[in-house]
Protein backbone atom coordinates (compact mmCIF):
# COMPACT_ATOMS: atom_id res chain seq x y z
CA UNK A 1 0.00 0.00 0.00
CA UNK A 2 1.40 3.39 -0.92
CA UNK A 3 0.48 6.13 1.49
CA UNK A 4 -0.56 9.39 -0.19
CA UNK A 5 0.73 12.71 1.07
CA UNK A 6 -1.55 14.01 3.82
CA UNK A 7 -3.21 10.64 4.32
CA UNK A 8 -2.73 9.47 7.90
CA UNK A 9 -1.72 5.87 8.54
CA UNK A 10 -5.10 4.92 9.93
CA UNK A 11 -6.98 6.51 7.02
CA UNK A 12 -4.90 4.24 4.78
CA UNK A 13 -5.82 1.20 6.85
CA UNK A 14 -9.53 1.97 6.64
CA UNK A 15 -9.30 2.52 2.88
CA UNK A 16 -7.64 -0.89 2.66
CA UNK A 17 -10.54 -2.47 4.55
CA UNK A 18 -13.02 -0.77 2.20
CA UNK A 19 -11.15 -2.24 -0.76
CA UNK A 20 -11.24 -5.64 0.97
CA UNK A 21 -15.02 -5.60 1.28
CA UNK A 22 -15.32 -4.94 -2.45
CA UNK A 23 -12.91 -7.77 -3.29
CA UNK A 24 -14.64 -10.28 -0.98
CA UNK A 25 -17.75 -10.13 -3.13
CA UNK A 26 -15.67 -10.93 -6.20
CA UNK A 27 -13.87 -13.83 -4.49
CA UNK A 28 -16.83 -15.48 -2.78
CA UNK A 29 -17.73 -17.63 -5.79
CA UNK A 30 -14.16 -18.42 -6.82
CA UNK A 31 -12.67 -19.89 -3.64
CA UNK A 32 -9.57 -17.71 -3.88
CA UNK A 33 -7.22 -16.03 -1.43
CA UNK A 34 -6.78 -12.31 -0.81
CA UNK A 35 -3.92 -10.68 1.05
CA UNK A 36 -3.22 -7.03 1.87
CA UNK A 37 -0.20 -5.53 3.56
CA UNK A 38 1.13 -2.10 4.36
CA UNK A 39 3.47 -0.06 6.50
CA UNK A 40 2.90 2.99 8.64
CA UNK A 41 5.75 5.35 9.49
CA UNK A 42 5.49 8.26 11.90
CA UNK A 43 7.44 10.17 14.50
CA UNK A 44 6.19 11.26 17.86
CA UNK A 45 8.02 14.34 19.12
CA UNK A 46 11.76 13.78 19.17
CA UNK A 47 11.48 10.03 19.73
CA UNK A 48 12.96 7.42 17.45
CA UNK A 49 10.73 6.79 14.40
CA UNK A 50 8.18 4.01 14.80
CA UNK A 51 7.49 1.53 11.99
CA UNK A 52 4.27 -0.41 11.95
CA UNK A 53 3.50 -3.29 9.62
CA UNK A 54 -0.01 -4.68 9.26
CA UNK A 55 -1.77 -7.10 7.02
CA UNK A 56 -4.23 -9.90 6.75
CA UNK A 57 -4.92 -12.83 4.52
CA UNK A 58 -8.50 -13.85 3.74
CA UNK A 59 -9.12 -17.35 2.42
CA UNK A 60 -12.47 -18.31 0.94
CA UNK A 61 -13.26 -21.98 0.45
CA UNK A 62 -15.04 -23.38 -2.56
CA UNK A 63 -18.50 -24.90 -2.09
CA UNK A 64 -19.46 -23.29 1.18
CA UNK A 65 -16.24 -23.90 3.12
CA UNK A 66 -15.65 -21.37 5.86
CA UNK A 67 -13.88 -18.05 5.44
CA UNK A 68 -10.68 -17.56 7.46
CA UNK A 69 -8.93 -14.29 8.19
CA UNK A 70 -5.32 -14.47 9.38
CA UNK A 71 -3.77 -11.21 10.64
CA UNK A 72 -0.06 -10.54 10.64
CA UNK A 73 2.28 -7.66 11.44
CA UNK A 74 3.05 -5.75 14.61
CA UNK A 75 0.09 -3.38 15.01
CA UNK A 76 -2.37 -4.51 17.67
CA UNK A 77 -5.17 -3.13 19.78
CA UNK A 78 -4.21 -3.10 23.46
CA UNK A 79 -6.82 -5.17 25.29
CA UNK A 80 -6.75 -3.03 28.43
CA UNK A 81 -6.70 0.48 26.98
CA UNK A 82 -8.33 -0.21 23.62
CA UNK A 83 -5.64 1.91 21.94
CA UNK A 84 -3.66 0.86 18.89
CA UNK A 85 -0.02 0.03 19.67
CA UNK A 86 3.02 -0.91 17.59
CA UNK A 87 4.76 -3.92 19.09
CA UNK A 88 8.41 -4.83 18.67
CA UNK A 89 7.58 -8.38 17.50
CA UNK A 90 5.80 -9.09 14.22
CA UNK A 91 3.36 -11.89 13.53
CA UNK A 92 4.36 -13.47 10.19
CA UNK A 93 2.06 -14.56 7.37
CA UNK A 94 1.57 -18.33 7.73
CA UNK A 95 -0.03 -20.91 5.45
CA UNK A 96 -0.73 -24.50 6.49
CA UNK A 97 -1.06 -27.27 3.92
CA UNK A 98 -2.51 -30.62 5.00
CA UNK A 99 -1.12 -33.38 2.76
CA UNK A 100 -1.75 -37.14 2.88
CA UNK A 101 1.50 -37.97 4.67
CA UNK A 102 2.51 -34.66 6.29
CA UNK A 103 1.55 -31.12 7.25
CA UNK A 104 3.53 -28.27 5.71
CA UNK A 105 3.73 -24.93 7.54
CA UNK A 106 5.06 -22.01 5.47
CA UNK A 107 5.87 -18.68 7.17
CA UNK A 108 7.13 -15.47 5.59
CA UNK A 109 9.86 -13.93 7.75
CA UNK A 110 12.09 -11.60 5.72
CA UNK A 111 15.65 -11.30 7.02
CA UNK A 112 15.57 -14.62 8.89
CA UNK A 113 17.80 -17.65 8.29
CA UNK A 114 17.42 -21.22 9.68
CA UNK A 115 19.75 -20.63 12.64
CA UNK A 116 17.57 -17.69 13.77
CA UNK A 117 14.48 -19.90 14.18
CA UNK A 118 13.35 -21.49 17.45
CA UNK A 119 10.46 -23.98 17.41
CA UNK A 120 8.55 -25.27 20.42
CA UNK A 121 5.86 -27.93 20.33
CA UNK A 122 3.34 -28.86 22.99
CA UNK A 123 0.60 -31.25 21.99
CA UNK A 124 -0.94 -29.74 18.81
CA UNK A 125 0.47 -26.23 19.37
CA UNK A 126 3.51 -25.12 17.35
CA UNK A 127 5.26 -21.92 18.46
CA UNK A 128 7.61 -20.23 16.01
CA UNK A 129 9.99 -17.58 17.31
CA UNK A 130 12.72 -16.01 15.17
CA UNK A 131 15.02 -13.10 15.83
CA UNK A 132 17.87 -11.45 13.92
CA UNK A 133 18.91 -7.87 14.58
CA UNK A 134 15.79 -5.69 14.62
CA UNK A 135 13.69 -8.42 12.96
CA UNK A 136 11.59 -10.29 15.54
CA UNK A 137 8.79 -12.71 14.70
CA UNK A 138 6.44 -14.80 16.83
CA UNK A 139 3.50 -17.01 15.86
CA UNK A 140 1.46 -19.67 17.65
CA UNK A 141 -0.16 -22.21 15.35
CA UNK A 142 -2.67 -24.92 16.22
CA UNK A 143 -1.96 -27.94 14.05
CA UNK A 144 -4.52 -30.56 13.05
CA UNK A 145 -2.79 -33.08 15.35
CA UNK A 146 0.23 -33.45 17.59
CA UNK A 147 3.62 -33.95 15.91
CA UNK A 148 6.88 -34.79 17.69
CA UNK A 149 9.52 -32.06 17.35
CA UNK A 150 12.05 -34.64 16.15
CA UNK A 151 9.82 -35.30 13.10
CA UNK A 152 9.79 -31.67 11.96
CA UNK A 153 12.13 -30.80 9.11
CA UNK A 154 12.95 -27.09 8.96
CA UNK A 155 14.28 -25.17 5.97
CA UNK A 156 14.52 -21.46 5.31
CA UNK A 157 15.36 -19.78 2.02
CA UNK A 158 15.15 -16.02 1.40
CA UNK A 159 12.99 -15.51 4.49
CA UNK A 160 10.50 -18.26 3.62
CA UNK A 161 10.42 -20.77 6.47
CA UNK A 162 9.08 -24.25 5.72
CA UNK A 163 8.32 -26.76 8.47
CA UNK A 164 7.44 -30.25 7.26
CA UNK A 165 5.67 -32.20 10.03
CA UNK A 166 5.50 -35.98 9.73
CA UNK A 167 4.42 -38.77 12.06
Amino acid sequence: MVKKRGESGFDGIFKGFTDLVEKLGELADKGEQLSRTGEIHWKEGQEKGVKGVYGFSVKLGVGGEEVTVEPFGNIRRDKKSGETVVEETREPVVDIFEEDDHTLVVAEMPGISPEDVNLKVKDDMLVIHAEKGDKKYHKEIRLSRSYPREKMQVSCNNGILEIRCTM
